[in-house]
């Protein structure tokens, strides 16, 4: 389908996580290896560096800015694509990498912690992005009677809340939203323009380990479940309330 999921927002991104139980290879030839083959199949992935935190990343620029992504950290995978045209490039540039993984690293199901999908979402505002979170998510919530006090502001809001999506609770859903703003912003009421509020929203797996287990069959169907749950709950509920507090401040 065609991304309309950025039109909510300033900057959208969606990305694909293994965490794994042991380390990842080191190797100089197993990491090298594992990114020639990616880029054999993107060639728009120019772009390796490794990081002072032992990142190693593979990634297409556009305009000086980052919009596709492989990384490869101590005990995780990231595979990320900014503002896709249609969601279903970035799911397919997402499965290819997850179905080099156990060949490429070694990853397997019994290695494999937790499979995500997660849909950011950044929203532009020059302020104190906290009390855009409190107005937008909880004015009606026993937090905001904090806000009676004397002298009180909002210097520290950053919701986040976890559900079950499934009986073994295996499957779940996490939505958070980050505010950047500090107490010395507010203090000398001095705000950044270039540092977003941002919303997270990731569907995760904990797969069970057994021999059967298919992960990109598993991804795509988060993938499905996560689509249904933006449109159905995040939209209406998180992104709307939001975009609402900050329209009224501008």
């Amino acid at each position: 389908m065609t991304n309309s999921f950025g039109s909510f927002c300033d900057d959208f991104f969606v990305e694909m996580c293994v965490n794994t139980q042991l380390d990842l290879p080191t190797q100089r030839d197993t990491i090298l290896s594992f990114f020639e083959r990616i880029q054999k199949q993107y060639p728009q992935l120019s772009s390796f560096s490794r990081r002072e935190t032992g990142e190693y990343s593979l990634e297409q620029e556009e305009q000086g800015q980052r919009t596709r992504w492989v990384s490869l950290e101590l005990d995780r995978i990231t595979v990320g694509w900014a503002e896709p045209h249609k969601l279903h490039d970035a799911y397919a540039f997402q499965t290819a990498v997850l179905e080099l993984i156990p060949f490429m690293l070694g990853v397997n199901v019994l290695d494999m912690d937790s499979l995500d999908v997660t849909f950011s979402m950044d929203f532009d505002y020059q302020g104190n992005h906290d009390e855009v979170i409190v107005e937008a998510l909880l004015g009606a919530s026993s937090f905001s009677a904090l806000l009676d006090l004397p002298k009180s502001r909002p210097i520290g809001c950053c919701p986040s809340f976890v559900v079950s999506l499934s009986e073994d609770c295996r499957l779940q859903a996490r939505v958070a939203v980050e505010s950047r703003t500090t107490a010395f912003d507010v203090r000398n009421e001095k705000y950044k323009s270039e540092e977003p509020i941002s919303l997270y929203f990731t569907v995760r797996r904990y797969p069970q380990p057994t021999p059967g287990f298919d992960a990109a069959k598993a991804f795509l169907e988060q993938c499905r479940i996560a689509e249904q749950l933006m449109f159905d709950k995040i939209i209406p509920c998180f992104v709307q309330p939001i975009n609402n507090a900050i329209a009224q401040r501008r």
